[in-house]
């Protein structure tokens, strides 16, 4: 056996959650890797939206998207991913699987653009509500920034107030590896 690292984790757990025809969200495109996992997953007959605030990211999403002809499958949001019950129609909510957040900022991008506190936790809240029994919301916490720290402790401040009559909360994490690496929270509606 062999223990994955965070994000092939997530990608592994995220394969088993998605279906052919499912809805799924990757709330931070960043350079695109999350949507075009999703984009793959979800089949022909499935829908990914993705969201980012950054004109960049979602050209580098878009680019990827087109390289691999399966931006057909992917609507992009130049939009915080707290926007995302307003943009998503309501009956595509119903069929929604799967959420993925990557927190922080864009690699190789300015790093004083970050995901922000109150927008990741009130947009994680949002998902869980449109998520139905058994949907995933998987999110890869980066706590080395300032930004970071705050939302690692706002999120841990949520996540083990939900109740787990609703909600399971998974923390997958390595405890002995230094520079204070990500985590990764998993979230599935009961």
């Amino acid at each position: 056996m062999t223990l994955h690292n965070v994000l092939d984790f997530a990608k592994e757990v995220m394969n088993q959650s998605i279906n052919d025809g499912d809805i799924a969200i990757d709330a931070t495109a960043g350079k695109g890797s999350d949507t075009l996992f999703l984009a793959r997953r979800v089949g022909e007959s499935g829908k990914v939206y993705s969201f980012d605030i950054q004109k960049e990211a979602l050209d580098q999403t878009s680019q990827l998207l087109h390289h691999h002809q399966l931006d057909n499958r992917v609507t992009l949001f130049q939009q915080g991913h707290e926007q995302a019950n307003s943009l998503i129609p309501v009956e595509e909510q119903a069929r929604l699987k799967t959420v993925v957040f990557n927190l922080g900022y864009l690699p190789g991008g300015n790093k004083q653009i970050t995901t922000q506190t109150n927008t990741t936790v009130q947009a994680v809240s949002d998902f869980l509500d449109m998520l139905p029994s058994g949907g995933l919301l998987v999110v890869v916490v980066y706590h080395g920034h300032e930004e970071g720290k705050k939302e690692k402790e706002a999120l841990e401040t949520y996540s083990t107030q939900l109740n787990q009559q609703q909600v399971q909360v998974l923390r997958y994490e390595f405890v002995n590896q230094v520079n204070r690496p990500p985590f990764l929270l998993l979230f599935q509606k009961r």
